[in-house]
């Protein structure tokens, strides 16, 4: 059996104001939408010769009158005949948009319609809606009306005698908001702001210079004057060749997107792609420094200029979110209601690409320049190495290229290029050239080069120096994605650890085969474990007695490197390693077995002050870390002055 549904037309309208659309406010968008298309197509008809008359003004004008309780949206544009009317009006989900294109698919001015429903969309707040509208074409203007039902009235308008649409909703008493000039002027902004044509609504307050009246000085007097409410800039900066646009530029539009963001952007990447699908923007990067913002609507997606979202994951890839801008696309898909996204294998193209132009920028940025840069005015003879302009942005950005290469393999492969380490000296290097630097000295027994690196230069500034003295470099890794992205290059760099330079002794941090002579016996090691143990809580302190340096500290706290590290990823992504965040932090006790002062402990026959100097020593130690806190540290302080 074959036949044709039956759409029962009754049950139309219903539907159109409950389900059609996710939120009401969305018909002014629509309707300014359709206005567009309309002075859109007369202009195609005028470039093509077919409309001869003049143009005119075409700025399309929203009207609200409270009184009336009507809202209008007024064009000039193509206007509709009775045939078109009764075609494109009478006969829903038919789109003469879609007519249009396929008219004139070579040479027609970018619309926006296409399914043929946006008109509908004026039901869901008004309980009338009129149609004024005379075509370009010599034929009598029309006025259509209707209820919302499926009922309607259509006849010749001998009133209307000038070329466009005009569409009147008779607002219902449910929907009183839409006669505010403040919803709407809110809206109109939202959603139509870069529309193509201008879009007229109410008028405005400016002050300029009196005409008539000057100050004692003889200066123009500054008056209030009232002018037209354009709304809209109909040629936005990313509709623009980048090369005809300066910083200042990008900078100006930068705020009129985000007028409420006072800090600079870093740079931007301009999009103008035609193939193998279209796409226009610009991306701003932010400063991100050690925070991600959790708000990460701060990119608008338009199609053909027209607001629809700012909800685009699918479209930018997830570590992409962190930038600002706008994207501006009409072979994105839409659902009917142009609310938001359909999948659609043009959304992972232009998600591959927006990645690639991102790395492709960085990788530019990288780039140093043939010469360094003055440390004085006018001292030409001492000058800094050549930087790059990655390195003088770095610190502002890090975490987002961590983030990226964390989340995107592909950006991975690219970033591994052009990612810079910062030595705690505040120098930078790639990965290549690091590896390079440190890899003679510090290459341990297992043939594994490590890298040394600082959290908190501050707080581990012992432990730096240090390290310093025994010739090696040190890092400065100091993100909140720092442990998860050391993981990721220890696998991305072959035979390479990362170590903190406070999770062992200098001596152990990277492993050689030359040990340093005990001046212990085992026995007096076995009497030393639990004089020491005595004095530190067991469950956050393993003590270990070692072979170092007699001129290193006689007590010294370490932290596991991976435990910390692996508590600390835990902390930041959860998951399955929930059992590491769970974890109390641990510490080693480490005992130079060789200072003199750890001699003198053992060697201590009175008990009692065996016991003060042994909790002397690890005060310090603790001290020295941070540790020592509260009742603790006001014991200490007091031992100390007593000693003294």
């Amino acid at each position: 059996m074959q036949g044709k549904l039956n759409v029962q037309t009754e049950n139309i309208f219903p539907v159109i104001k409950k389900f059609l659309y996710s939120d009401h406010e969305i018909f002014l968008r629509e309707l300014i939408s359709n206005a567009v298309d309309a002075t859109q197509k007369l202009k195609t008809l005028s470039t093509r010769g077919e409309y001869k008359g003049e143009l005119g003004d075409l700025t399309i004008e929203v009207e609200v009158d409270e009184k009336k309780k009507t809202l209008t949206v007024r064009d000039r544009g193509i206007g509709m005949t009775a045939e078109e009317v009764e075609k494109y009006i009478n006969q829903i989900a038919f789109s003469g948009v879609t007519d249009f294109m396929e008219k004139y698919k070579d040479s027609h001015e970018p619309l926006i319609g296409h399914f043929g429903l946006g008109f509908y969309s004026a039901f869901m707040v008004s309980d009338k809606v009129e149609i004024f509208t005379k075509s370009w074409k010599d034929e009598p203007a029309q006025h259509w009306s209707c209820e919302g039902n499926p009922e309607f009235s259509m006849e010749e308008d001998m009133k209307h005698t000038d070329r466009g649409t005009e569409i009147v909703l008779h607002i219902a008493d449910d929907c009183k908001e839409f006669l505010e000039e403040g919803t709407i002027l809110q809206l109109l902004k939202k959603y139509c702001r870069f529309m193509p044509v201008a879009i007229r609504f109410g008028e405005e307050s400016v002050w300029v210079d009196s005409e008539t009246d000057c100050d004692k000085d003889g200066k123009p007097k500054r008056v209030e004057k009232k002018q037209p409410r354009i709304i809209n800039d109909p040629d936005p900066a990313w509709k623009k060749s980048p090369s005809s646009l300066t910083d200042e530029d990008y900078k100006k539009f930068y705020h009129e997107l985000f007028p409420m963001n006072f800090e600079e952007p870093l740079f931007q990447i301009h999009l103008n792609v035609d193939y193998p699908f279209n796409l226009t923007g610009i991306l701003y990067f932010p400063k991100v420094r050690k925070t991600i913002d959790p708000n990460r609507n701060k990119i608008q997606l338009y199609c053909n200029q027209v607001f629809v979202t700012d909800q685009v994951e699918g479209v930018v890839p997830d570590y992409l979110m962190l930038l600002h801008g706008v994207l501006d696309s009409p072979d994105i898909p839409l659902n009917v209601s142009r609310s938001y996204l359909q999948s659609d294998g043009n959304v992972k193209k232009i998600s591959q690409h927006i990645s690639k132009k991102v790395a492709d920028k960085l990788e530019e940025m990288s780039k140093r320049s043939e010469v360094g840069g003055k440390k004085s005015e006018g001292d030409e003879s001492d000058l800094l190495p050549p930087t790059s302009d990655l390195e003088q942005k770095w610190d502002d950005i890090k975490i987002f290229v961590q983030y990226g290469m964390l989340t995107d393999e592909k950006f991975c492969e690219r970033a591994m290029k052009f990612y810079l380490l910062k030595g705690v000296d505040g120098t930078y290097y790639t990965l290549d050239s690091y590896r390079e630097k440190i890899k003679a000295l510090q290459t341990d027994k297992d043939k594994t080069v490590c890298y040394l690196y600082a959290s908190d230069a501050e707080e581990e500034h012992s432990y730096i120096e240090k390290a310093k003295a025994k010739g090696y470099d040190v890092l400065l890794m100091d993100s909140p994605l720092e442990s998860h992205f050391i993981n990721l290059l220890e696998q991305k760099i072959e035979k390479s650890r990362f170590v903190r330079v406070d999770s062992d002794t200098v001596e152990k941090l990277i492993p050689h085969d030359d040990n340093i002579p005990e001046k212990l016996t085992k026995e007096e090691k076995e009497k030393l474990q639990p004089i020491i143990e005595e004095a530190v809580d067991k469950q956050r302190f393993t003590v270990q007695l070692e072979s170092l340096e007699s001129d290193d500290a006689p007590m010294q706290v370490t932290q596991s490197e991976f435990m910390r590290r692996y508590r600390e990823m835990a902390q930041t992504s959860g998951g399955g390693m929930g059992f590491y965040g769970e974890m109390p932090e641990n510490y080693n006790l480490v005992v130079n077995i060789n200072h003199p002062l750890i001699g003198r402990v053992l060697n201590e026959t009175d008990a009692d002050k065996q016991k003060e100097l042994v909790h002397q020593l690890t005060d310090l130690a603790l001290l020295g870390n941070g540790l020592l806190k509260g009742e603790a540290l006001s014991r200490f302080l007091k031992r100390s002055v007593e000693m003294i």
